[in-house]
């Protein structure tokens, strides 16, 4: 039987420090050159991903922005993307900017994929993220909110209060896949919004499709990789993983500073 392996980033595969740790790379790409068929699913974008993934070669398929786009690691081909009906998305940043929440958009203008945001509307928690992606490419200030609603919109980042966002998820989280979860680094309060098809699971089950794959084996930690482990034949949380994902795990395995995955991996699985 062919499987799909598949790893959460940020907290899984990474390490406290936001590295992957030589040993999961040479694992990995080991694995993956004599088969195995591997992906790791995150959050993150192709420049983030690749930025705290260097050393990982390997020629797989990327879920990136919570499955709203999968990229192919070797050539930065978009094999498939998930973008917001205008209408829908026109009327949630109407709420949000109603609520005095200004989120960061992320979306392709002109061709090009840039996140937006609005320096004098950010909050302390959006400031260190954009301090923190300072000459990025993708960075795109604008002077007023209303420039958050150009492009070709397929994701929302809002950092800001508890009693602000959580509303806002309770509002939308069955018209659109949301994840209302605390910053694994920062600690501060994130609720992104994608549109409903972009998600871990239906992306996994894309990749299992264009594989060939019978059975799927999923990582990860936190409270995002739920969808994952319910769509996944066999699932294991790294011992630092939220409780409610260790619940709905197979197994739990090394943590993240203790390269788990890779371990696992090495151990157990099949090219």
């Amino acid at each position: 039987m062919k499987s799909l392996y598949v790893s959460d980033l940020d907290g899984t595969l990474l390490r406290s420090d936001q590295r992957i740790s030589e040993y999961t790379n040479r694992v990995i790409n080991d694995l993956t050159e004599r088969g195995m068929f591997f992906s790791y699913a995150t959050a993150r974008s192709l420049i983030t991903a690749k930025k705290v993934t260097k050393g990982l070669n390997a020629k797989i398929p990327l879920i990136l922005y919570n499955g709203a786009f999968i990229i192919d690691n070797a050539t930065g081909e978009i094999l498939k993307a998930n973008y917001f009906e205008k209408a829908s998305v026109k009327e949630l940043l109407d709420r949000l900017f109603d609520h005095q929440i200004y989120p960061i958009v992320y979306a392709y203008l002109d061709g090009a994929e840039k996140f937006s945001y609005v320096p004098e509307l950010s909050t302390s928690g959006m400031k260190k993220f954009t301090d923190s992606r300072a000459g990025d490419v993708r960075e795109h200030a604008v002077p007023a909110a209303d420039d958050l609603r150009n492009g070709d919109i397929f994701y929302l980042t809002c950092i800001d209060e508890p009693e602000k966002l959580y509303p806002i998820y309770e509002r939308y989280k069955d018209q659109f896949h949301c994840v209302y979860q605390k910053d694994v680094y920062t600690g501060d309060q994130w609720l992104e919004i994608m549109p409903k098809e972009a998600s871990k699971a239906n992306a996994i089950r894309q990749l299992k499709e264009l594989f060939s794959c019978d059975r799927v084996i999923a990582f990860g930690d936190g409270k995002n990789d739920i969808d994952m482990f319910e769509i996944a034949d066999e699932t294991y949380a790294v011992s630092n993983a939220h409780e409610a994902l260790k619940e709905k795990a197979t197994g739990i395995i090394g943590s993240n500073n203790e390269d788990g995955v890779a371990k696992w991996l090495e151990e157990h699985g099949k090219v």
